[in-house]
């Protein structure tokens, strides 16, 4: 069985207008808010939210904020979490490096921090069909390539296949966070293909059926989850001092046992060079390699 890890949902594959969503300089109220937006992994905002508030208090305590100062909600849809970081309190974004691809510029989501998942190491995303059925990109023209990216077509066609090469403008990319349906629709012989994470490709064996597919092409290692100050919501000072905290957070029982449940690892500074060729040079933040 294929699994979904990054907390415990459908997403419009439409194109979402986020002309009304631009950053804003005030300040934000009395509470600033952590939005965790995943889409395609499993929950909802309301199961989620114990594990948010135990997110919101660790990180405030390792951060020296008063009680009460930070806030969490967690959003399994990229329309739902784009919503939220309208709101003038959405202060941090933890989102998929898909979402920063697609929507960043437009929300003005600033790159500080990377979380690395609890299996360690970077995402290595691939494209699976059916066995001979697809050799090059050319061979994907008037074909559905599917998977839980989908939500952001921009990362899909540069980021996870640019490498592979051009696809086809007749190519669509759409959402999915069932994969094993998508990939039983690529044994039936449909011309679909299937953007699977490493954790889900490394199943692929054990389907009864994953013997007639293959592997086409594998993008290279890239962070998984980004942690962005919006807009400017945050005083230099505090956005420091919560920063320092998410990079601590690891190291007490109370954030460790969070993080777990979140099943990521531990928040670490961002890996520059990694990100550099997709998402040019970032600002300097005192937290960066």
């Amino acid at each position: 069985m294929l699994r979904q890890g990054f907390l415990p949902a459908a997403v419009c594959t439409t194109a979402l207008t986020l002309a009304s969503l631009g950053a804003t300089t005030e300040e934000v109220p009395a509470r600033a808010m952590l939005v965790v937006c995943a889409p395609g992994y499993p929950g909802n905002t309301a199961d989620a939210q114990p594990t948010m508030d135990a997110f919101a208090a660790a990180t405030a305590a390792a951060s020296g904020l008063a009680p009460g100062r930070l806030g969490a909600v967690y959003h399994e849809t990229a329309a739902a979490g784009l919503r939220r970081l309208q709101d003038p309190d959405a202060a941090l974004a933890v989102v998929p490096l898909a979402l920063q691809v697609q929507y960043g510029a437009e929300l003005g989501l600033r790159p500080v921090l990377q979380a690395e998942p609890a299996g360690g190491g970077d995402e290595v995303w691939s494209l699976v069909a059916r066995k001979g059925a697809v050799r090059r990109p050319q061979d994907l023209a008037a074909w559905e390539i599917t998977g839980r990216p989908g939500y952001a077509p921009a990362f899909v066609r540069d980021a996870l296949l640019g490498d592979w090469g051009r696809l086809p403008e007749t190519a669509r990319i759409t959402f999915t966070d069932r994969p094993v349906s998508a990939l039983r629709r690529a044994d039936a012989g449909e011309k679909v293909a299937v953007l699977l994470d490493r954790e889900q490709a490394d199943a692929l064996k054990g389907l009864p059926f994953g013997g007639n597919l293959e592997v086409v092409t594998r993008a290279h290692p890239l962070p998984a989850v980004l942690v962005c100050r919006v807009g400017n919501r945050l005083g230099e000072e505090e956005a420091r001092a919560i920063l320092d905290g998410l990079l601590a957070l690891h190291r007490g029982p109370a954030g460790n046992d969070v993080l777990a449940t979140m099943r990521l690892k531990r928040f670490q500074p961002l890996d520059r060079p990694a990100l550099r060729e997709i998402l040019g040079d970032l600002p300097e933040a005192g937290h960066g390699r």
